[in-house]
């Protein structure tokens, strides 16, 4: 492939998309720390460039390799969830392990590790494979093993977008609809007992969530302040280091979970628009080469990572305007931190490896 080709075959609107991400998420972090790069705008800006980097590798690493090296990935995050609870830290839950200078989080990249496992287990299936039940026993362990692991660190968050993830790649592989109904009928069922095993802070963040008025100093304070930011932006927004919630640190978790929330004090609803306008181009342009793709692994894969990337907006946003109870989701590319942002970067890079390489068939994995 001559480097011409390579260049037209990248997903450039997808990588420009990327860019105007990060930048805005830079200055968000820049008004959060009140008019300064120091301590989250520059790292950040650091971790974005480590980003680059892992997404141009992930991007040119042959997809036969990537295919074959699929379930390595997930018996090493396995590996390190079962390692949390003798050699994680953490206040209240045990999510990260210490890697020298760095913090680990493993329930982030798990989420992607399984979308990549399922993805070359199902694209080796036969439609008539798909038919039978003992198909989908390896993906029942693909996807419970990291959700309980996830589910007792506690992070019950993560634990639900793993599961929901893991069973979007399934359905759109050709999951039969009488499993569909089977599994929405196993789900609803086992509510109550779920309920019963919930923390009770957890249990909180849901009745919070359904009536937010109950403690608005309390359990309700960070949606409660959260609507009053994004109320008083109005349609254009006060200016940007002008936001008084994110200013005068009313608004809490300004520099993670609540930026879009400061994005709204400070832009407005354009400015909320705005970014909302881009995650849509990167959902629609990762789409866009899963339908592209001619081999079924590839297919599934960029398929999957779009529902990734769709959840981390849904629960964000739904979580900072009150639709959703308060499960700290950080918005893609643009909310402080490490290893969910790295592991945004690696998946968009998974999604550019599958567009260079569009043209491989099937066998041509194998």
């Amino acid at each position: 492939m001559s480097a011409l080709q390579l260049l037209l075959r990248l997903p450039w609107l997808l990588l420009i998309s990327i860019s105007v991400l990060v930048l805005i998420g830079a200055l968000a972090l820049y008004s959060a720390s009140e008019g300064s790069w120091s301590p989250w705008a520059e790292r950040q800006l650091l971790r974005a460039a480590v980003g680059t980097v892992l997404l141009f590798l992930t991007a040119f690493i042959p997809t036969r390799w990537l295919y074959n090296w699929s379930y390595l990935g997930i018996i090493l995050i396995v590996l390190f969830l079962a390692a949390l609870p003798f050699i994680g830290i953490g206040v209240g839950a045990t999510r990260w392990i210490t890697l020298g200078p760095f913090n680990f989080q493993p329930s982030e990249p798990a989420k992607l590790a399984v979308i990549v496992a399922l993805s070359r287990y199902l694209s080796s299936q036969t439609p008539e494979q798909m038919q039978s039940i003992l198909t989908y026993f390896p993906v029942l362990v693909f996807i419970t093993v990291p959700f309980s692991l996830i589910l007792i660190q506690p992070d019950l968050g993560t634990s639900f977008m793993l599961l929901i993830g893991g069973l979007a790649v399934v359905f759109v592989a050709g999951l039969p609809r009488r499993y569909v109904l089977a599994v929405i009928l196993a789900f609803l069922a086992g509510l109550p007992i779920l309920w019963s095993q919930l923390y009770n802070y957890q249990k909180a963040r849901i009745l919070t969530f359904l009536n937010p008025d109950t403690d608005q100093l309390g359990a309700g304070y960070q949606i409660a302040q959260s609507k009053i930011a994004l109320g008083s932006g109005g349609f254009f927004g006060k200016g940007f280091l002008m936001g008084s919630q994110s200013q005068l640190n009313y608004l809490p978790e300004k520099q993670t979970d609540f930026v879009f929330t400061m994005i709204g004090e400070e832009f407005g609803f354009i400015g909320n628009l705005a970014v909302l306008f881009t995650y849509f181009i990167i959902l629609v342009s990762c789409l866009l080469v899963a339908l592209r793709a001619r081999n079924r692994f590839g297919q599934l894969l960029c398929t999957g990572i779009s529902v990734m990337l769709f959840l981390y907006v849904f629960v964000n946003i739904g979580m900072v305007t009150g639709m959703l109870p308060v499960v700290g989701a950080p918005l893609p590319l643009i909310s402080y931190g490490g290893t969910a942002m790295l592991t945004v970067f690696i998946g968009l890079g998974l999604v550019v490896n599958v567009a260079i390489h569009q043209h491989l068939h099937d066998n041509d994995l194998l």
